[in-house]
């Protein structure tokens, strides 16, 4: 686990983080962002690394809980080697402006990539999420589900990108994006894109924006639950797609804490 705390007033850290799984390796790891209570107006700068080599696998789990007031930008670089797993899974709570650019370069035959996210927004919060996903040889599945909750005058950017190369043959690549606005003042911007050279592929992607069922809403009041509960009730089941994905059960409790 990596613990990155920022503390003091408008203070700026710029780390860099390299993960190099070798051939037949597996590792778990979780990257925490907070602050600390006396903390304002901070700059988080990270760059996340990595290689996945031959028949390794690495999970990654992003926790960003920073303070409402402060910044964070990612840049992520990742490259898979033939008969790769990767799956990096991306939880935004907190921070005022967050950016988070993802790239994965699949660069051999058999590989798995899996994309999971889930952004929060509240108060004045502005939260991107940019990925690409590119397809460089053939037979490999990537999967990529992200989920936002927006509320008060917030604003969510998500915009995903999957390219398959024109000698990558039989991929199979699916892109989901799916959120709720909780208020008249929130905003979402979703883009999913693909890019298809080739023309032996399985390939999807959508994006849907609503607001909470009112009928569920009336449905769990009538049972005895306040309205705020049943809207915890109903949002926790929206994202709870995304979370189930996180299959370390005490990291997944301090997700559904936070």
């Amino acid at each position: 686990q990596i613990v990155h705390l920022d503390s003091g007033e408008q203070t700026i850290s710029n780390s860099r983080f390299f993960f190099h799984a070798e051939t037949g390796s597996k590792a778990e790891v979780i990257a925490t962002f907070n602050t600390h209570e006396s903390s304002k107006a901070c700059f988080t700068n990270i760059a996340l690394e990595g290689v996945i080599e031959e028949n390794a696998s690495l999970e990654i789990t992003k926790v960003q809980a920073e303070q409402n007031d402060c910044f964070h930008i990612s840049s992520e670089q990742f490259f898979q080697d033939p008969n790769s797993n990767f799956k990096i899974n991306t939880i935004t709570i907190g921070g005022l402006i967050v950016r988070n650019g993802l790239n994965v370069l699949v660069e051999g035959e058999n590989c798995y990539t899996e994309l999971n996210g889930v952004y929060l927004g509240k108060e004045n919060q502005h939260i991107d999420n940019h990925t690409f996903v590119d397809h460089l040889y053939g037979n490999c599945v990537s999967s990529e589900t992200y989920k936002g909750v927006m509320d008060d005058k917030s604003t969510g950017v998500f915009n995903g990108k999957v390219v398959v190369r024109p000698n990558a043959q039989k991929i199979e690549a699916y892109q989901s994006n799916g959120n709720i606005l909780m208020s008249p003042h929130s905003t979402i911007n979703s883009k999913p894109e693909l890019e298809i050279y080739a023309d032996d592929v399985k390939c999807s992607h959508g994006s849907t924006t609503g607001q909470l069922d009112e009928k569920a809403i009336f449905y769990l009041k009538s049972r005895g639950i306040s309205e705020k509960g049943a809207k915890q009730l109903l949002v926790g089941a929206f994202i709870g797609e995304v979370l189930n994905k996180i299959q370390n059960e005490a990291l997944r409790n301090y997700i559904d804490e936070l």
